[in-house]
């Protein structure tokens, strides 16, 4: 008989991200799965205490701008749904996509496995409406509103989106953010774009792509807002284990 009993970590669920839709924000979502932790207010924390992720890290999922906004390149649906069975081959027990606009696809990535799929979507949309949120300002890839990804979820909560009149600014900025471009040489231009928001009657800053929410901390100070990628993390924080933290 050994002198130390062996202790099993606490079970923990994988979940498996299609990543890569940018390489920075499924970054950005790893690192906030790992804050959750970190802050739960436990005396210890171990590595086994850490939710387990399985990433696929694909930056060569087609351009969903390309395809949604400007009408031309290669579908992103097949090779989404491609990436959701390799990451069930690989051990994942639940999905998830650090994407807003990918989210389009949605139906693919749940059609293509029995896994669950853990959507940022419906968990933002109920995080807006149990806060009382009525007019969210949309910063948002112009995509996300050409093809309705939040109008469903919106709509069954009351929720209002408030759209840029000019969506030039938040594209440019995106596609900034894309490029490497250095994060504080944009952080004026995310609180233009805020205030914008606010100015044209929004009640609350809803960030809705995962490349501006590497740029939250230039928000104007004032104003209240939500990511919906800390409501995906708080998604998979509560399948993994008992969750830490929520949205």
């Amino acid at each position: 008989m050994p002198l130390i009993s062996k202790v099993e970590p606490a079970f923990m669920r994988p979940v498996g991200i299609l990543g890569g839709m940018g390489p920075e924000a499924t970054l950005l979502l790893m690192q906030k799965c790992i804050a959750l932790v970190t802050a739960s207010g436990r005396d210890t924390v171990d590595d086994a205490d850490h939710i387990p992720l399985i990433v696929h890290q694909n930056p060569q999922v087609p351009s969903r701008i390309a395809r949604l906004i400007d009408g031309h390149g290669p579908d992103p649906a097949p090779v989404l749904a491609q990436m959701a069975r390799d990451l069930a081959h690989a051990g994942a027990q639940a999905l998830a996509m650090p994407c807003n606009t990918a989210h389009h696809y949605a139906d693919v990535v749940r059609a293509a496995t029995d896994l669950p799929f853990l959507d940022m979507i419906t968990a933002t949309a109920d995080h807006l409406a149990a806060t009382g949120v009525k007019r969210p300002g949309m910063l948002a890839s112009p995509a996300v509103r050409l093809v309705s990804v939040f109008d469903a979820a919106f709509e069954a909560r009351g929720l209002t989106p408030i759209w840029f009149a000019d969506e030039v600014p938040v594209l440019a900025l995106i596609r900034a953010v894309k490029a490497g471009k250095p994060l504080t040489e944009l952080c004026p231009q995310m609180m233009a774009l805020g205030q914008a928001a606010l100015d044209q009657g929004a009640d609350h800053l809803l960030v809705a792509c995962t490349e501006l929410s590497l740029l939250t901390d230039s928000l104007p100070a004032t104003a209240l807002w939500t990511d919906s990628l800390d409501c995906l993390t708080a998604q998979i924080a509560a399948f993994a284990g008992p969750p830490v933290s929520s949205c």
